[in-house]
């Protein structure tokens, strides 16, 4: 499977400067407001920001090197590329582009493409596979590094539609948040672009006229999950605009006595006017009530 042909760079299109002034203005207020919230950065953060070469990744990237000029604290930010040696890859675009920018970066090369090609039946979504050994590389560069925090191109469309990838094929409530520690409780994971919708990223990152390098690997897989999640909410958004930001609002204003997990409320002390905890088996099996005083003699 190869690449399309990466598009030569074009000049920034024409647009309302004003208008332009005023979305970069909201991505810095968003990103620098999600940073304060969640505690993503501190002084002395050496930062590993995970660069694609999509929309996203490039404007995190941007928008954190603003930040550092004028945060409250001092940190690092590197970019890290994954080259996971997709056929027809441009190897030489993220790095040129770096270097023109000033950015200290690296170029990590691990061959995940042939592994989940060979292990993956033709037709099979690739999504899940490619993007644990992405991780894994990752993460073992970070450790190696020293990295204190890895940055996400994770922006609030993706954050809505993993809640519902999660509620509608694993029946649960959870999504992605915009800070985690990993599994192995080594790594803090943050993802700044939180608060981002993304059409202002499409429109800030065609307006920069970043590099930007398709991923045919999994963009090009029509039966996604992940894509008709998306559709299903592009839908919702077109005919009552505003939902989506309502739905991520929601994520962030949970009300646990207001939903069904007993790990989450106690249930069982609401209301109780006894100290003894209901018998399952029993109320399952039908059993009746046993009387605990006896006939006096």
């Amino acid at each position: 499977m190869n690449l399309t042909p990466l598009p030569a760079v074009a000049p920034a299109p024409a647009a309302d400067p004003y208008e332009l002034n005023k979305l970069a203005k909201r991505l810095r207020r968003q990103v620098g407001q999600a940073i304060a919230d969640y505690g993503m950065i501190e002084d002395g953060d050496k930062v590993m920001v995970c660069l694609s070469g999509g929309k996203d990744s490039h404007t995190l990237l941007d928008i954190l090197r603003q930040l550092q000029k004028k945060a409250p604290v001092r940190f690092t930010l590197t970019a890290v590329n994954l080259d996971q040696k997709q056929p027809g890859f441009p190897e030489h675009v993220l790095p040129d582009y770096l270097r023109s920018i000033g950015v200290d970066f690296h170029i990590l090369e691990q061959d995940t493409y042939s592994v989940v090609k060979r292990v993956l039946p033709e037709g099979k979504t690739m999504c899940s596979l490619c993007s644990r050994l992405r991780r894994g590389a990752l993460y073992r560069y970070a450790e190696e590094q020293g990295f204190t925090k890895i940055a996400l191109g994770h922006h609030r469309d993706d954050m809505v539609a993993t809640f519902f990838m999660n509620l509608f094929h694993h029946a649960k409530l959870s999504g992605m948040p915009p800070k985690l520690l990993s599994d192995d409780g080594k790594h803090v994971v943050i993802r700044p672009l939180a608060y981002c919708k993304e059409s202002d990223i499409a429109a800030y990152a065609q307006w920069k006229a970043f590099p930007i390098i398709p991923c045919n690997l999994c963009g090009s897989q029509e039966n996604l999950q992940r894509k008709q999640v998306g559709r299903m909410l592009a839908d919702w958004e077109r005919q009552f605009p505003g939902r989506i930001e309502q739905i991520a609002r929601a994520l962030g204003d949970v009300r646990p006595s207001q939903l069904a997990d007993p790990k989450l409320f106690d249930f069982l002390a609401l209301g109780a006017r006894g100290g003894a905890v209901p018998d399952a088996h029993a109320w399952l099996a039908g059993e009746p009530a046993r009387s605990e005083t006896r006939e006096e003699a």
